[in-house]
């Protein structure tokens, strides 16, 4: 039923169409990179349950640089980059960075839970659904990262684990982003 509402909604589905062009371009690509888009397009918006049961809209976090991450708990590159999270969201948190992860893994909170404590992130983490990946051009590639500068457009995203410093460019990218829509 949603993806019908998806499919009938032109505004909707223009977005999910525009990103997985993108990501079907990227793919192109040897090697993973990030894509920076030339004209920035709105993140689709989504309501995704946290650890804690509360549930959080991308839009409760406009006014904030957001670095949106699919992940999974058994993605051994997405693993490689949790670190490189938890830095960034110390560094730059306080300049109005974001982080947020978003779990595709099947077990719910119930195998998410003890891997975020174990692991120590400290960043917002949500429960993925098939329904938000197939808004973000239906997540062939995990990790998979989107930059959201802090009017909700997405800016660049990348399909696969990319440099710690390319990351970090991307970061500061929407940090100062000025883009309005």
């Amino acid at each position: 039923m949603a993806l019908y509402g998806i499919l009938m909604n032109p505004r909707l589905l223009l977005r999910a169409s525009t990103i997985a062009l993108c990501a079907a371009l990227l793919l192109i690509v040897n090697r993973p990179t990030t894509l920076r888009l030339s004209h920035p397009i709105p993140a689709p918006e989504f309501l995704l349950p946290d650890l804690n049961g509360s549930h959080e809209h991308l839009s409760d976090f406009r006014g904030k640089a957001i670095v949106l991450n699919f992940w999974a708990t058994w993605c051994t590159p997405c693993l490689r980059e949790i670190p490189w999270f938890i830095e960034f969201q110390k560094a730059y948190g306080p300049q109005g960075l974001q982080i947020i992860g978003e779990s595709m893994d099947e077990g719910g909170k119930d195998a998410i839970g003890p891997f975020v404590h174990r692991t120590g992130i400290d960043y917002t983490v949500l429960i993925g659904n098939g329904q938000v990946s197939f808004l973000y051009g239906q997540l062939e590639v995990l990790p998979t990262t989107y930059f959201i500068t802090r009017d909700g457009n997405v800016r660049a995203f990348a399909k696969g684990v990319v440099s710690r410093g390319e990351v970090e460019r991307d970061i500061k990218e929407i940090i100062e982003s000025k883009d309005t829509n």
